[in-house]
């Protein structure tokens, strides 16, 4: 009876947990993601006041526009972040921290990456994942034009 009586209550807890997992993958799944640049019409700003940003007075700034529900504006900031330098600042804008420069640079879809010189000009932007050798060779590219083969700097200007 005791064997029993322990089958039952280890089935129940079994039952249980199973539930509990499957109602936490739902509720994962109905979470909607953030928009994810796929569309041809979207662009990156062309144009960034410096001053709206972290460290103006550095010659290069590197802005990516991020969502925290955007897997892959994880992995674009992992790639951007460390371009930070004395001469390039690198900074975060994720939107529900920071919503009010999405709103103000018309960021609607994520993620972006807008390289912009020390006067706002935006000079190369990517939307949507982008690689590692694509991100850091538009950056050197910008940083001593000549020094990247055609070809690898991938996707600049808008």
């Amino acid at each position: 009876m005791r064997h029993t009586l322990r089958m039952a209550r280890l089935l129940l807890v079994l039952c249980l947990a199973v539930i509990a997992i499957g109602v936490a993958l739902w509720v994962q799944r109905r979470r909607p993601d953030a928009p994810t640049a796929v569309r041809p019409d979207l662009r990156a700003p062309t144009r960034l006041e410096r001053e709206d940003f972290d460290r103006p007075d550095a010659p290069w700034l590197v802005v990516v526009f991020t969502s925290s529900t955007c897997g892959a504006c994880e992995d674009v900031w992992s790639k951007a972040e460390v371009l930070d330098s004395a001469d390039v600042a690198v900074q975060r804008v994720e939107v529900s921290v920071d919503g009010d420069l999405h709103r103000r640079y018309g960021v609607d879809a994520v993620p972006i990456v807008a390289i912009a010189s020390a006067d706002g000009t935006v000079s190369s932007s990517f939307v949507g994942p982008v690689t590692a050798t694509h991100l850091w060779a538009a950056v050197a590219e910008l940083r001593a034009p000549g020094s990247v083969p055609p070809g690898c700097s991938g996707h600049t200007g808008d």
